[in-house]
């Protein structure tokens, strides 16, 4: 049974893309909705239609779909076979659904590039320009109980033939932009690279300053009570 929505005057909408961040998300706007006793939405977009959709992404549908039973979210939307841009789809879900404020992970833009182009955050600033925005940004710790990392920093990789070098300074040569994350213990940059690619979280090996596979690896970021905002 869900509880009573005493706060009609505001409402919360969370919009989940396809990777980790998309649980912590949702609980980070259970917990805003909760402490305000208001309506709650999930919202997913995707420009293929769902019977198209890979196993991956269906898996995480399905779970999304979980959490918002879980936790007595008011509805969870997909909007899918969506050719608009995103943000004119969010603006539509917010004004259906009269939201007051959204929840959204990080893009995978850097700074520069979303004062120089644009980005959803601006698009959106435009479309809904009375909704509060929360932008949760990529977690700085990881899960490892043995003290195993120490605790992340800005970073970048930069292409070199077949390979990536790890740098902290921002250049025009940088190729990503993530979360570096040292193995304590170590006198080389020897750790995991976590970031952003094609609008999905990945974790990739850095040994000795070098990335030479962008796979994702399977460290699994930590959901505690200190992550920050952007």
């Amino acid at each position: 049974m869900k509880p009573i929505k005493e706060r009609m005057d505001e409402s919360i909408l969370v919009c989940v893309y396809y990777g980790p961040n998309g649980e912590r998300l949702i609980q980070r706007g259970c917990k805003i909705a909760n402490m305000m006793k208001c309506p709650l939405y999930i919202l997913t977009v995707d420009p293929k239609p769902f019977d198209e959709l890979d196993a991956e992404k269906s898996a995480y549908i399905s779970q999304w779909k979980e959490l918002a039973e879980k936790h007595n979210a008011d509805a969870f939307i997909i909007k899918d076979n969506e050719k608009r841009p995103i943000s004119k789809v969010i603006a539509e879900v917010s004004r259906e659904r009269n939201i007051t404020q959204i929840i959204l992970g990080q893009t995978a833009q850097s700074r520069w590039e979303q004062i120089a182009k644009g980005s959803i955050i601006n698009s959106l600033l435009r479309e809904v320009p009375f909704v509060d925005l929360h932008i949760i940004s990529v977690s700085r710790t990881l899960k490892n109980p043995d003290g195993h990392f120490e605790k992340g920093c800005r970073a970048y990789l930069v292409e070199e033939d077949d390979q990536y070098r790890l740098t902290f300074k921002h250049t025009k040569a940088m190729r990503y932009e993530g979360i570096f994350f040292k193995e304590s213990g170590t006198d080389f940059n020897n750790g995991l690279f976590k970031f952003m690619k094609d609008r999905e979280t990945l974790q990739v090996q850095v040994e000795e300053g070098i990335v030479k596979d962008l796979t994702n690896v399977s460290v699994q970021p930590n959901d505690s009570e200190d992550d920050d905002y952007l």
